[in-house]
């Protein structure tokens, strides 16, 4: 497998494959997909994967996993868009979620990281440096 200046992951020939397929779970996929080294079909390109549970990602893929920009979509009406990789969110990103508040800004490992703000479902939103579940020295912005 190799990886072309879009960040797609294709055979060795680059030759990728779409697909529609519907997993024994449940889950389907509808996208670009190429052989592995042991020839295996694998998710790499641009594709959508909807779980038999109502979970939807659309976006990028590289050997079967969440690599690049996508959105991942819940049942609840929390929704992820920005960066993933090896299937996590991690690099720039907005979380919405389901009661309407957002935090936009850095993720690392699936955690809230770095630079980013927080704006609740009433509106009011705190920038700051975020670590997980802990954000210290918080600043809320006024809207004059």
């Amino acid at each position: 497998m190799s990886e072309n200046k879009a960040g797609y992951c294709l055979n060795t020939d680059g030759v990728g494959v779409n697909v529609s397929c519907i997993f024994p779970n449940g889950d389907k996929y509808e996208g670009q997909c190429s052989r592995s080294a042991s020839g295996a079909l694998v998710r790499s390109g641009i594709g959508k994967h909807t779980s038999a549970s109502g979970i939807i990602y659309m976006g990028e893929w590289c050997e079967d996993k969440m690599l690049g920009r996508g959105s991942l979509q819940f049942p609840s009406g929390a929704l992820y868009e920005g960066e993933f990789k090896d299937n996590m969110y991690h690099g720039s990103g907005t979380y919405i979620f389901p009661d309407g508040s957002v935090y936009r800004g850095h993720f690392c490992s699936d955690r809230l990281a770095g630079e980013g703000t927080f704006t609740d479902a009433q509106g009011l939103s705190w920038t700051g440096d975020f670590h997980g579940e802990t954000a210290l020295g918080l600043k809320l912005l006024h809207n004059l």
